[in-house]
């Protein structure tokens, strides 16, 4: 096994749902969500940008003979353009397109302002995506995101507010500060009325699924472990998946914090649920209470299970990816990129989750690495911390 018995006992399901919603179909071609339309317009963009290259599609070939399935597959976006997370994808495509729509309205990049809340790594990308627009960017932050993560987004050129509270604090004062200032919000969140860029950003992240798919070269996922905080991302990896396969859409499992399972609970109930967060997850990419009302459409169809896992995994299994245990050679894992691997092997580890997942020897197992070193002073912490015995 390339992991000790303490790290693999370590990796704890709190929760396991099967989607008693779930629909094997043909995907449907949405008017007002992730089409095909939408999907190759950033596909044919984002592939032009100056240093894109396809993320690598990692064989963890140790990890699947370990755990007896035929592969495991490693989408590593610790090598995204130079921001180290998927999130690079996202926000800086839908401020390009915000700015280029009011360019042609005449009214010059210099006169506009994006505006989001973040964890980190979304603001990194409209900060980023500003910056290469010639826009103004205002980033809020709660109290809970490192320092680090916010002087990456300061270095970009953005002014960084921090609010107390949680991630929807600091939703709701980007909100009302926009409004008072003729701000533009750039929110991976979709809520009534607010739909068009995170549409837009779901459509970058859908490069990812289409990337992954070239790169599989005809072999198909069976199984896909999906890192969800609001949605998007999940959502935008499984709009392409579900293009190509059809009815025969491998099992899409969403994995989230315990602290945080909105998704999970929106599943459970089959409908939207809001969780409010008491005590936040190291995973902060998925430390978020409110469900994208667009992830939601995609999602809740084409998810087969949810589950939420802890955090007392993450430390070992990050160092474990840096020490190349899994086979592939090291591999820079931040906080959240070990979620689908934590679910993977909590399952394992679980007979009845394993046999109600369908995993088996003929399975083909995809994980999402969303990130690297983010914030790497944290970084370096968590490694030492994991590799304590």
């Amino acid at each position: 096994m390339p992991l000790d018995h303490q790290t693999i006992a370590k990796c704890k399901i709190v929760k396991a749902v099967a989607n008693r919603g779930h629909i094997a179909s043909a995907f449907p071609e949405f008017d007002d969500n992730l089409n095909s339309h939408n999907m190759d317009k950033a596909y044919a963009t984002i592939t032009t940008w100056p240093h894109y290259q396809p993320t690598p599609l990692i064989s963890l070939d140790k990890l699947a003979k370990s755990c007896g399935v035929a592969a495991v597959y490693y989408k590593d976006e610790s090598q995204r353009l130079d921001l180290k997370s998927f999130k690079a994808l996202g926000g800086a495509y839908a401020v390009a397109n915000l700015v280029a729509a009011k360019k042609a309205d005449g009214i010059e990049p210099s006169n506009i302002t994006v505006t989001t809340a973040t964890d980190g790594n979304h603001g990194r990308s409209v900060a980023w995506g500003a910056k290469q627009a010639g826009c103004h960017a205002e980033i809020y932050i709660h109290e809970h995101v490192s320092q680090q993560r916010a002087d990456a987004m300061a270095a970009f050129g953005a002014t960084i507010n921090r609010i107390e509270g949680n991630y929807e604090a600091s939703l709701a004062a980007c909100k009302a500060d926009a409004e008072a200032n003729g701000r533009y919000i750039v929110s991976d969140t979709s809520w009534p009325g607010y739909r068009e860029m995170p549409l837009d950003i779901m459509a970058g992240y859908s490069v990812m699924g289409r990337e992954t798919l070239d790169q599989m070269q005809g072999v198909k996922p069976t199984h896909c472990f999906l890192p969800i905080g609001v949605g998007g991302m999940a959502a935008g990896i499984v709009a392409p998946l579900w293009r190509d396969m059809g009815a025969d859409l491998g099992k899409m499992i969403g994995v989230e914090s315990y602290m945080s399972a909105c998704f999970l609970d929106s599943i459970e109930a089959q409908m939207p649920s809001l969780v409010d967060i008491s005590e936040e997850t190291m995973m902060a990419g998925l430390s978020c209470g409110e469900i994208s009302d667009l992830a939601w459409q995609i999602l809740q169809p084409a998810l087969d299970h949810c589950l939420s896992i802890t955090d007392d995994a993450i430390a070992p299994l990050m160092a474990g990816f840096a020490d190349g245990r899994f086979g592939g050679g090291s591999i820079e894992a931040g906080e959240c990129s070990t979620a689908g691997l934590a679910a993977l092997l909590a399952a394992k580890n679980d007979p009845a989750v394993w046999q109600a997942l369908g995993l088996g020897a003929d399975s083909i197992v995809l994980l999402i690495g969303t990130e690297g070193a983010t914030d790497p002073v944290l970084y370096e912490q968590l490694l030492t911390e994991g590799r304590q015995p």
